[in-house]
């Protein structure tokens, strides 16, 4: 099946294929009213709006003027078919940009793989093929994804034989999300203008070198936290707008705005947890001391602790750990029944599920106690840092400066 099979919608057409899809695929309504009223528990976007009338209202205010930077984040890979819609009436195109009908609002519709094409179908019924699809609501409408709404338009493709949604959305409107993603909402706003600020300048520096031709950024922790209109609060909404085009920069160039959880007091050189020498990401004092993570212990029984080490048996001593200046094990070594083994700090993290690289390893009788530190890989800036020095009554700009070293926040021109 090719692209050029698909014949021309005329106008008599797209309102059969209209009613067609509006018949047969299920409302996206009930899902769009549960989104509302999840986010009006959960950030309180509905205080005070009874009416269809405050709705609209709502909507209003929750859509600011278009920014000037679109990002493309990579949503809802690996699934063989991916349900869209819009909260409004939405142009469905194919991959040529050809206008093939409107989707009715809060009307779904599903895009499956096939091959290295892509089927646009109504519950069963193929209604066009391509190697993509659009969907771009109207009336700064709002998108359906999977199973979340996002702000923007959508674009469904199959990338490396896998089914792949791409959200395009504005910077600034998909900070709106990413800082409720990444820190609670509840927090002081210095601490959540910080994190708005280095999202930003992360996910520029991430796409000004990306070398994907579909997405600059994925919506998980291997990027930063992406997760729609759910994750959205009025505090967020504030932080971004007041830090609005402000990123971090060194020798004038936005960085890479690395953050993490909680360090365990002290913040690490990058160099030493990922061997690329990074001068503004350089290990500082950190301030998390409140954090609920800054101690942490977990226990192993001996046989499990072994199992997930590796293949050398049971394990009988453990070596004297390598550390990083900043107090991370960079190195350990196990010996077993069946042999010894040396494992990066990191892989002992991965293989046991810890928290962090800054811990201490005792084996006691038939059990393997674990305690340590932090959360996180200890880089860059420290959100329980940034909300302690909040509190205290740090600007945003000093405490990006204090975890970002030499660099100086600056405002986006053009």
């Amino acid at each position: 099946m090719t692209a050029s099979t698909t014949a021309p919608v005329t106008d008599s057409m797209a309102d059969s294929v209209t009613a067609s899809v509006a018949d047969s695929r299920p409302s996206l309504a009930k899902t769009w009213l549960y989104a509302l009223t999840h986010s009006q528990q959960r950030a309180g976007l509905f205080w005070g709006l009874r009416s269809l009338g405050g709705m609209l209202l709502w909507l209003v205010l929750m859509l600011p003027a278009q920014a000037a930077v679109e990002m493309r984040i990579g949503l809802s890979q690996a699934n063989d078919a991916i349900s869209i819609g819009s909260s409004t009436a939405g142009t469905i195109r194919n991959g040529s940009g050809q206008a093939l009908y409107q989707l009715p609002g809060l009307q779904g519709i599903v895009v499956e793989a096939d091959g290295a094409e892509v089927d646009l179908t109504n519950g069963g019924q193929t209604l066009a093929e391509s190697s993509s699809f659009w969907l771009e609501p109207s009336e700064n409408g709002f998108v359906w994804i999977g199973d979340r709404w996002y702000r923007g338009r959508v674009m469904v493709t199959v990338d490396q034989g896998e089914l792949i949604a791409v959200n395009y959305v504005d910077l600034e409107e998909y900070l709106y999300s990413v800082v409720g993603s990444e820190m609670p909402t509840s927090w002081p706003q210095a601490a959540l203008q910080a994190q708005a600020v280095a999202a930003r300048s992360y996910a520029l520096y991430k796409r000004s070198r990306s070398t994907n031709p579909l997405f600059d950024l994925g919506g998980t922790t291997t990027y930063q936290v992406y997760k729609g209109l759910a994750q959205e609060h009025p505090n967020t909404l504030a932080a971004v707008n007041a830090t609005e085009n402000k990123v971090v920069t060194y020798n004038g160039q936005v960085i890479e705005a690395i953050f993490h959880s909680s360090s365990g007091l002290k913040t690490e050189n990058a160099s030493e947890v990922w061997s690329s020498d990074v001068p503004y990401l350089r290990g500082v004092e950190d301030f998390d001391q409140n954090s609920p993570v800054s101690h942490w212990q977990e226990t192993f029984s001996l046989s499990e602790f072994s199992r997930k080490i590796g293949n050398i048996g049971l394990v009988r001593t453990i070596g004297t750990p390598q550390y990083t200046s900043g107090g991370r094990v960079s190195s350990i070594s196990f010996a077993g029944d069946s042999g010894t083994e040396t494992l990066r700090g990191r892989d002992v993290r991965t293989a046991l599920g810890l928290r962090s690289t800054l811990f201490n390893i005792a084996i006691n009788g038939e059990s393997v106690i674990v305690t340590g530190s932090g959360f996180g890989h200890g880089v860059g800036m420290s959100q329980w840092g940034a909300r302690n020095l909040a509190d205290q009554g740090w600007s945003y700009e000093q405490i990006l400066q204090h975890y970002y070293q030499s660099t100086v926040v600056a405002q986006l021109e053009g």
